[in-house]
């Protein structure tokens, strides 16, 4: 559970900085690495979107451990 863990981080992270890029510079790294449009591009979309959602798993955990400790 921990490598899927960090690998979901390390693609949220990945995803983020993706944006920041596309944001600020107007480049999108994923679609300069694999191409424009490729499945190789669609994949690495599919792969942060679903380190997105396991993500949002990893909040409830989170916060009911910070909501734990404050409360002792």
């Amino acid at each position: 559970m921990k490598a899927l863990t960090i690998t979901a981080l390390i693609l949220i992270i990945g995803g983020g900085l993706n944006w920041g890029l596309v944001g600020l510079f107007d480049l999108n790294l994923v679609s300069a690495l694999f191409g424009v449009d490729t499945w190789l591009t669609t994949l690495v979309y599919i792969l942060v979107g679903l380190a997105a959602i396991y993500g949002f798993a990893l909040l409830k955990p989170l916060m009911d451990h910070d909501r734990t400790r404050h409360t002792t």
